[in-house]
């Protein structure tokens, strides 16, 4: 009998992040999950079989504290999940502060490499795949969605650190996956949008499993469609 595959999700009390809990329960996973407010993660914890750890991505101390409480700890996948929308007004003159701006670019774009960079010892060489939520909307070569230019701007950046993070691996053998989800029924999505939660997760888990010990650095889509950057 196989050993479970485990992994690390990064975001995990609603959405998206929980969705891939789910689904990757369901494949027969050992999941360890953060969330940033315990008391919040209802949904996770009656999940059982979690391990729930407490996390604010933004922080470094903290990230560099759970990487030392998971000391030995190997995952097969790592999902960057978290992320924020960004100020309710995106378009220029709207009226988002410095500090809206920055908030947004360092929790999407800055905070996910950081964390990727203290977690990568804990990926599991050769096999391990490390994942970023990112977005089509992050493709500069797609001039949709204006009402949210911060936001597209800032999972750009999260792409572009993430290409700039693959280089810096080494011999480090890694396989690198920037996910769209789909325009996903969540609370950033809306009810308006075009697939369920489970539809999107369970194609994001199934590239994940398709790329395994494929290395390199790749932006799909829970379909595995090639985006172009």
């Amino acid at each position: 009998m196989s050993k479970a595959k485990t992994a690390l999700i990064i975001g995990a009390s609603r959405g998206l992040g929980l969705g891939l809990v789910k689904t990757l329960l369901a494949d027969g996973w050992q999941v360890t999950a953060t969330v940033r407010n315990p008391q919040k993660a209802e949904a996770l914890q009656a999940l059982g079989k979690v391990r729930i750890e407490t996390l604010d991505m933004d922080d470094q101390q903290a990230v560099s504290a759970l990487s030392q409480q998971l000391k030995g700890d190997v995952f097969d996948l790592l999902f960057v999940n978290a992320g924020v929308k960004g100020p309710d007004v995106q378009t220029p003159n709207g009226g988002a502060t410095m500090a809206d701006v920055g908030q947004l670019f360092f929790t999407n774009a800055v905070a996910p490499i950081n964390l990727a960079q203290r977690f990568v010892e804990h990926i599991r060489l050769d096999t391990g795949v490390l994942a970023f939520m990112s977005s089509v909307l992050g493709s500069v070569t797609m001039p949709d969605a204006p009402e949210l230019a911060l936001y597209k701007a800032s999972k750009a950046a999260l792409n572009s650190m993430t290409n700039s993070f693959v280089t810096q691996l080494g011999e480090t053998r890694l396989t690198v996956l920037s996910l769209h989800p789909g325009w996903v029924k969540t609370d950033m999505g809306g009810e308006g949008a075009d697939i369920d939660v489970e539809t999107s997760t369970r194609g994001l888990v199934d590239q994940v499993n398709a790329y395994i010990g494929k290395g390199g650095h790749h932006f799909i889509n829970y379909r595995g469609e090639t985006i172009p950057w």
